[in-house]
């Protein structure tokens, strides 16, 4: 079954001149873990929003074509229920934070939809643990740093265990440490809980290698839809609208114009130090 579907989706904001999405097909099933990539104003946030319902809910514009979610159109599914069904964290954590303490605001959209208030807690327990912001729970989640704001508003998504869970740009404002504890997080929950997972990122190379799909979007199109092997195959494509693609697929790939190459381009380190073993002595030169 298809966790999301958007058929011929054409979105323009009020008072613009051209639109942010153009004529977009996109279908991602249930339990896969998709990449969104593209150069910026692409209109990858637009995308996410449409699905999330943003768009066009709350946000004023024209909209045509159809998005589905689980089926049914995401304009016609009441609130309370696509907050259970769709759980969205923002690229600035601060744009969602309501609460005066960390464990308030893991709680605050739990108390919304009406759970029980012994499920609550377990479920509190449970977002607090994937995150690692137990020791966070009784501060102000202003005062804490980047980093931890970010696995706040990503515990206080999940805490709702939504059955899609988009990630807006999660890594964009926060240190090397608290982007490695994020892309960590999201590699649990592909692995261990039945969530289908969006993921907008320019941060490429942390993401790569657990995306099952990779969405390629480009002045409101979207012009490639692949597993990311095949996608970041055609680095010229990608360096050619300012997408960069792993550094170790960069290397790889320059080895292999040079000819002293002709596997596949790696997506990791890992699968970069392996790769690099097979190499004709001399290569590295």
């Amino acid at each position: 079954m298809n966790a999301i579907e958007l058929s011929g989706v054409t979105w323009r904001y009020e008072h613009a001149k051209e639109p942010a999405l153009v004529d977009v097909d996109l279908a991602i099933p249930e339990g896969e873990f998709v990449l969104v990539i593209g150069p910026n104003e692409a209109g990858k946030t637009t995308l996410v929003s449409a699905i999330k319902g943003l768009i066009p809910n709350s946000i004023t514009g024209v909209l045509k074509g159809d998005v589905l979610v689980f089926g049914e159109r995401v304009e016609s599914i009441k609130p309370p229920v696509l907050a259970k069904q769709i759980g969205f964290v923002f690229a600035d954590p601060e744009s969602q934070f309501t609460a005066l303490t960390v464990e308030e605001e893991i709680v605050f959209g739990l108390e919304n939809v009406g759970w029980p208030r012994e499920t609550i807690g377990k479920r509190v327990e449970w977002a607090a643990r994937i995150t690692g912001v137990e020791d966070l729970l009784d501060k102000p989640p202003y005062d804490i740093s980047g980093g931890q704001k970010q696995r706040v508003a990503i515990a206080s998504v999940i805490a709702m265990q939504p059955r899609i869970l988009i990630l807006d740009e999660p890594t964009a404002m926060i240190d090397p440490l608290g982007k490695d504890l994020v892309v960590r997080i999201c590699a649990e929950l592909k692995n261990d809980h039945d969530m289908t997972i969006v993921v907008v990122e320019h941060n490429i190379e942390a993401f790569a290698p657990l995306a099952d799909k990779v969405v390629m979007v480009n002045e409101g199109r979207v012009e490639r839809v692949a597993p990311p092997r095949e996608i970041f195959r055609d680095l010229d494509y990608l360096l050619a609208r300012d997408v960069h693609p792993p550094q170790v697929s960069q290397v790889f790939g320059r080895l292999r114009e040079r000819g002293l190459y002709r596997g596949e381009l790696p997506l990791s380190d890992e699968e970069g130090f392996a790769s690099w073993r097979t190499l004709p002595e001399g290569a590295a030169r």
